[in-house]
């Protein structure tokens, strides 16, 4: 067994980073790298088995030994899968690989720590900075069009989480200024499932519908989801002792500058945080 380490700098941050790793589609798109069509099936709880699959359903079997989002990952190999079914491997048996990102202003140093059979040594040096320069690509592109705002709230993360999702709160802070309202707010929250707020200005003048689709949800922590524009946006929930940090990462359209659409929802964010803490 060889231990390698493979370093990579990337100009997005480090939650963008994270969320590059770990997200289905993105995965699948830097870790076809290794074999094309390959994925990743768990439900990606520290403690759980996770799956590394080949469109054939082989690949290797192995335990999410830690996971502290958004700054480290690491998986212990058990064994092998073989169309589907588990095989022994002692070659990989107990080997780890650890993923360990860390932030300094916009970007991120994200470093692959892994123990590697000596017949593997080869193949993996090869094909390893090839991903991470896959990773860097799909994150700092991503980072070009994205807007990011963020505040801190001071509430529970069940209150947080509760009133940022259910439709009688959404229509009580979904405003950027005063003469501003959502009258109606509909929400299927669930991988899949739709939401709608109705936001128009007090006086009758002008109303629009802001709609969408969710692609990931994850209770207390992740809320990703496609504008019906097809502009993508996530929020994240991130727990901390001056109370939980909402940071939101939206694509930039094209109609207005990005002066005024960080302004606008920047505007809407602090009109959550501040109907969260004082409800």
């Amino acid at each position: 067994m060889v231990k390698k380490e493979f370093v990579t700098n990337i100009n997005a941050p480090r939650n963008m980073v994270w969320h590059t790793l770990w997200n289905d589609s993105y995965y699948r798109e830097w870790a076809g790298v290794f074999y094309e069509g390959c994925y990743a099936q768990s439900d990606w709880q520290q403690g759980s088995e996770i799956l590394f699959l080949s469109p054939e359903k082989s690949g290797m079997y192995s335990i999410i030994e830690t996971k502290e989002e958004p700054t480290h990952m690491a998986f212990k190999h058990i064994g092998e899968m073989k169309v589907g079914v588990k095989q022994p491997a002692p070659t990989w048996s107990g080997l780890k690989e650890i993923y360990l990102l860390s932030e300094n202003g916009d970007t991120t140093n994200l470093k692959v720590s892994m123990d590697v059979p000596e017949e593997w040594v080869e193949y993996f040096e090869k094909t390893f900075p090839a991903a991470l320069q896959k990773v860097k690509e799909i994150a700092e592109s991503d980072s070009l069009r994205m807007i990011t705002i963020e505040a801190n709230v001071n509430a529970p993360i069940e209150k947080v989480w509760n009133y940022w999702t259910t439709p009688q709160h959404i229509v009580k802070w979904n405003n950027a200024s005063d003469d501003w309202h959502t009258p109606k707010a509909e929400n299927d929250l669930r991988e899949g499932g739709k939401f709608s707020s109705t936001m128009a200005a007090k006086d009758g003048s002008m109303s629009f519908d802001f709609n969408g689709i969710y692609d990931e949800i994850k209770t207390h922590q992740l809320i990703s989801y496609t504008i019906a524009d097809g502009r993508k946006v996530t929020v994240t929930f991130d727990q901390h002792n001056e109370g939980i940090k909402v940071t939101e990462r939206f694509e930039a359209e094209k109609f207005h500058s990005i002066e005024m659409q960080r302004a606008g929802w920047q505007a809407i964010l602090n009109s959550f945080k501040s109907h969260a803490e004082e409800n």
